[in-house]
């Protein structure tokens, strides 16, 4: 077996969630996931594609109708786009690992912003590249920031790809538009291609013309050497479901459709179905289910603040409160034992980034905002004992 395989870790969120699956007793904040189940006109166009026998391959880059379904959509956000740029995939996290396959040898370098989803450096790793990590600094309050002068002085013309994820998991950082034009200006420089993960970025709090995040999009050309990837898993409460999608240069495209053929050769069509039902309803959802996360955000934080020893800042972005308890250095041991001792499960930070040891992550996508008020009274009662 390849040392790369054998020297994988096994997801430290993982392992505390198997501590505490199957107990009735734990509140379970430690996934990236609402606990509100699919709409159901969503649910309904994929039982309708199964019903017309709809159980076939699907071309490699997605059904044309989603492709342009997905085309308009970014087109809303960011200014027109064509479907020629646009592939479909089986989730995010497959379009994340195809993109890097595509652009990255063994013994390239690539350089990632962490704390991050582990699998942003995991992937880079298992097909052999060079990783360098620039890491976000903690704030006084709480909050993570980008030292650009750090992140600029990284990225040279041996980097071959540099991979951001804003809003971020799990900080919540976010980069503004001003920042992402320095990175894409220096990456045009170094010719470094530029992988951003932009699956939250509807998943923003702040008040912003287009209803989500600076993307890269909004200052990038066609043919610049940047790779965007989006998911239907957050905004549109599709998590199981397994469907994404990348922007690319339009050159990429057919590249894109071989790479597809060797690893998944097409999304299921039925999910596909679903997937342009989903675009179709954006604006039944995503608003909803945005506003719903800004309330569970706004209940939870100064909730976390009140306890005495939490450090925290409220999210720009995405779907965590990320949190500093004091005296709990250990992230992962501090998770095992608010399994076992509070019934709480939350991410350890040491999951994300080394740098993000003694810190941990709570995802407060909860409908019920009793749970939320629930989980800090088990934590503040366990961290006073």
């Amino acid at each position: 077996m390849r040392q790369a395989i054998l020297n994988l870790e096994e997801s430290k969120i993982r392992e505390v969630a198997n501590a505490g699956m199957g107990r009735s007793d734990v509140l379970a904040f430690w996934f990236g996931e609402s606990d509100e189940v699919t709409p159901d006109f969503i649910r309904q166009a994929a039982i309708a594609s199964l019903q017309q026998g709809e159980t076939f391959y699907s071309h490699n880059l997605g059904l044309p109708e989603l492709r342009q379904a997905v085309a308009d959509y970014m087109g809303g956000l960011h200014g027109p786009i064509g479907a020629d740029r646009i592939a479909i995939t089986s989730g995010g996290v497959n379009a994340l690992m195809l993109a890097i396959q595509m652009l990255v040898d063994a013994g390239d370098e690539v350089v990632a912003v962490t704390p991050v989803w582990p699998n942003l450096t995991a992937q880079p790793t298992i097909l052999g590249a060079r990783l360098r990590c620039v890491a976000l600094q903690p704030q006084a309050d709480g909050a993570w920031a980008l030292d650009m002068a750090q992140l600029l002085a990284a990225v040279t013309p041996a980097t071959k790809l540099l991979v951001l994820n804003a809003p971020n998991n799990p900080t919540g950082w976010t980069l503004t538009r001003a920042e992402q034009q320095t990175i894409l200006d220096h990456c045009r420089r170094t010719g470094t291609w530029i992988l951003a993960d932009e699956v939250y970025e509807r998943l923003y709090y702040a008040p912003s013309a287009n209803g989500c995040a600076p993307s890269f999009l909004d200052v990038a050309v066609p043919e610049d050497r940047l790779v965007v990837v989006h998911s239907f898993s957050k905004s549109f409460l599709m998590t199981g479901w397994r469907l994404g999608w990348l922007v690319m240069p339009a050159s990429a495209t057919p590249h894109m459709g071989k790479l597809i053929e060797f690893n998944t050769s097409c999304a299921s069509v039925f999910v596909q179905r679903a997937g342009i039902a989903a675009l179709q309803g954006t604006d039944n959802i995503t608003p909803r289910v945005v506003a719903h996360l800004k309330t569970c955000r706004d209940t939870l934080v100064p909730l976390l603040q009140a306890v005495p020893g939490v450090r925290v800042a409220p999210a720009q972005g995405g779907m965590y409160a990320f949190f500093q308890l004091a005296g709990h250095p250990d992230s992962l041991v501090t998770a095992k034992r608010l399994v076992a001792e509070a019934g709480l499960g939350l991410g350890p930070g040491n999951a994300f980034a080394p740098e993000a040891h003694g810190w941990l992550r709570w995802c407060f996508a909860s409908k019920d905002l009793y749970r939320l008020e629930q989980g800090v009274e088990r934590l503040k009662k366990w961290a006073i004992i």
